[in-house]
């Protein structure tokens, strides 16, 4: 019997990360551990492609500061820093007020009306960032999180020959020496493509497998997308073409954030903006309480009209009961006037 792999009775909030969740860089602890100018890495960073370029190389701006960091542990001022040293980092990152709460929160939204409770609607978190997943992991956030999408770094690389070796040799002294995984403002959208499919659910289905929009485990349209500016286009793009929800969020301190994301709303890019503020009284929780309902409205609704559309009538008889021809008669029948009025 035919079926559907899906119930697509799911919303997903898909969070980007730094000045998103959080006031500054995710990367802020770990430079503070190591004693590292901030300041100078990304400024450093910044001019990278630039200075290769003049020798000769064409270096992708998107791991520029992956590979940076890996210059830094080779050349000493980071010597010795491991996934488990970054996962630490992650528990002093710091977020914005109503933060990890409101995710919580925003789950309950989907609970918050009987037909959304009778149809099981739920709202799922997911991260997807080009910041360093194992900072993300180890942050206040990591519990109320569904997924996370972002860069990984490899400790003690295989050696060539590997393939012939019956014991690896994994040393006690573990360092990040690789790039592991990449998330760029463009791969972003993959993860999209990801959550929207379900590959993270089920690994037996592909990305780029072609799947009719019915088989898709959240659709397009049952996702917002939130994050910080002009960096996230291309994901702002994907989810509000898709049918779904655009989200923007400034620093209340910072007016060039706020007026940075006005230009987004007037260039159509994004459905609207607010401050980095999730408490339950802020006009960005509001928004997305509203928009979430809205979106468990039309959940309700298809879903309604597609058990409307598939089951069809009971069967009646052809020949009418006795009871029925009775009720038919005495509908027929002349009123009798009632003179006591």
């Amino acid at each position: 019997m035919a079926t559907t792999l899906f119930t697509q009775n799911t919303i997903a909030c898909i969070w980007d990360f730094d000045k998103t969740l959080i006031p500054d860089y995710m990367q802020s602890p770990l430079f503070r551990r190591y004693g590292i100018d901030e300041a100078t890495f990304w400024e450093e960073t910044n001019k990278l492609a630039e200075h290769y370029k003049k020798r000769g190389y064409h270096l992708s701006p998107e791991i520029a500061y992956l590979n940076h960091l890996l210059t830094y542990v080779l050349a000493g001022p980071l010597a010795g820093l491991n996934n488990k040293i970054l996962r630490d980092c992650g528990a002093e990152i710091k977020f914005y007020p109503g933060l990890p709460e409101f995710f919580g929160l925003a789950k309950k939204f989907a609970a918050e009306r009987p037909e959304y409770v009778k149809h099981e609607i739920s709202v799922e978190h997911y991260i997807v960032s080009t910041g360093i997943a194992p900072m993300v992991r180890g942050s206040a956030i990591a519990g109320h999180v569904d997924g996370v999408w972002a860069c990984e770094f490899v400790e003690n690389p295989l050696q060539p020959g590997f393939l012939k070796q019956k014991e690896l040799a994994i040393e006690a002294t573990a360092e990040i020496a690789q790039i592991g995984m990449v998330i760029d403002n463009t791969t972003k959208t993959r993860a999209i493509y990801e959550i929207n499919k379900g590959t993270n659910k089920n690994p037996a289905i592909d990305v780029n497998s072609k799947m009719a929009a019915e088989d898709r485990r959240i659709p397009l349209q049952n996702m917002i997308y939130i994050a910080d500016g002009p960096s996230d286009v291309p994901s702002f793009s994907v989810v509000k073409g898709g049918g779904g929800r655009a989200y923007a969020v400034y620093n209340p301190d910072k007016p060039e954030e706020f007026a940075q994301n006005d230009r987004l709303l007037q260039s159509g890019r994004i459905h609207g903006y607010g401050p980095a503020d999730y408490r339950a009284g802020s006009s960005t929780a509001q928004w997305l309480r509203l928009h979430l309902h809205q979106i468990c409205d039309r959940i309700v609704a298809d879903r309604e009209a597609s058990v409307a559309a598939k089951a069809t009538k009971p069967p009646r008889h052809l020949n009418a009961t006795p009871e029925e021809e009775a009720a038919k008669r005495a509908a027929k029948a002349p009123k009798q006037a009632n003179f006591l009025e």
